[in-house]
């Protein structure tokens, strides 16, 4: 893991390696990051006219992961504190969502806002060990923490309407998903409830790093010693990065609680989470689209595999080749290298437009 730090952050394009000078850039800018989760949101409003419910469902579950990749996105990309516990997160925040749901005192949105609080406040605990520890070390501490929640979910499960604290009841056979609400009943209707609600995250995540969080974890991820002498309180803008980055994995996680088949132990293993790293690396770390990309490649791309016939081990030769070949040749990702070649394409256009 600390040689794949090295290597990425080696080769990491300029705006990555010195993000302060990139900022202003950015800010100079201000719809083109927030361009990509609107025409996202477009576009999955208008995939259920011509997909299967099968797919649909597929989806929904991209769009979910693709909120946990965009957490570690902030993690990584921006503050450069790699978190091996997004998986885990997820499966708390599942956990969460389910037990707050089954008192039936609350609606839908106020359980999903209650799950992201809950789950926030879990992450700062968890980026204690960060103010410390970085690299290699907080990899392994945050992938330990991982194996423990799913030791613990083995040994407890999902609740299941059972009593206690705890809700499950071993009678019971199945899982049993998080009510929905009203307006979202059905699998379609649920998709796009869940890609607004994920489009919330985006632009939540956006909102931070266009203020002064994002000033404050580009200067800390190019010199945390400078980011000090600054004036900047490390403590503080690390432990906000991890409290964001769980608040909307949790968020993520209670909508994945109510998609459909409910939630099993064997959903979150502890090795997704080195997958989930891999996947926003080729798909673009520092890009918030790349965690867009991020999300379809590991929950759409296994269908694709699967309707094909294929080996779902074949995915884990694709990932491995292609994590190799964005260290080589293209740092930025999918979304980096899309972004790049469209302002080309657009520049060629402008130029023809002009001489003719």
């Amino acid at each position: 893991m600390n040689v794949l730090e090295d290597a990425h952050r080696a080769t990491a394009p300029d705006h990555a390696r010195h993000p302060t000078a990139a900022i202003g850039h950015r800010l100079r800018q201000p719809l083109s990051a927030a361009a990509w989760p609107a025409a996202v949101a477009a576009a999955a409003l208008l995939l259920p006219l011509f997909t299967s419910p099968y797919w649909i469902q597929v989806l929904t579950a991209a769009a979910v992961f693709s909120v946990a990749a965009l957490g570690l996105s902030v993690l990584y990309g921006r503050v450069g504190l790699i978190s091996l516990g997004q998986i885990a997160m997820l499966a708390v925040g599942g956990w969460t969502a389910q037990r707050l749901g089954q008192t039936g005192a609350l609606p839908f949105w106020l359980v999903v806002l209650a799950t992201g609080v809950v789950t926030g406040l879990i992450g700062i605990v968890i980026g204690l060990p960060a103010l410390r520890l970085s690299g290699l070390y907080l990899a392994l501490i945050t992938l330990m923490l991982a194996a423990a929640v799913t030791i613990v979910l083995t040994n407890t499960n999902f609740p299941n309407g059972g009593p206690g604290f705890l809700g499950y009841d071993p009678v019971k056979s199945g899982t049993v998903p998080l009510a929905r609400p009203a307006v979202a009943a059905g699998d379609t209707a649920y998709f796009r409830y869940t890609v607004v609600v994920c489009a919330l995250m985006f632009l939540l995540a956006i909102a931070h790093t266009r203020g002064r969080p994002g000033r404050a974890w580009a200067a800390i991820r190019q010199s945390e010693h400078a980011a000090v002498a600054a004036g900047i309180n490390v403590t503080l803008y690390k432990l906000w990065a991890f409290a964001l980055a769980c608040f909307m994995t949790g968020v993520a996680g209670a909508l994945l609680a109510a998609s459909a088949g409910g939630l099993t132990v064997y959903q979150f293993p502890p090795q997704e989470s080195i997958t989930l790293l891999a996947a926003l690396l080729m798909a673009g770390m520092y890009h918030f689209a790349g965690a867009v990309v991020a999300g379809l490649m590991l929950k759409a791309m296994p269908a694709l595999l699967d309707t094909w016939g294929v080996s779902g081990n074949v995915l884990l030769i694709v990932f491995g080749v292609g994590l190799v070949q964005t260290l080589v040749t293209s740092p930025e990702g999918i979304a980096g290298q899309m972004s790049r070649d469209l302002a080309r394409l657009g520049a060629r256009v402008g130029m023809r437009r002009t001489t003719s």
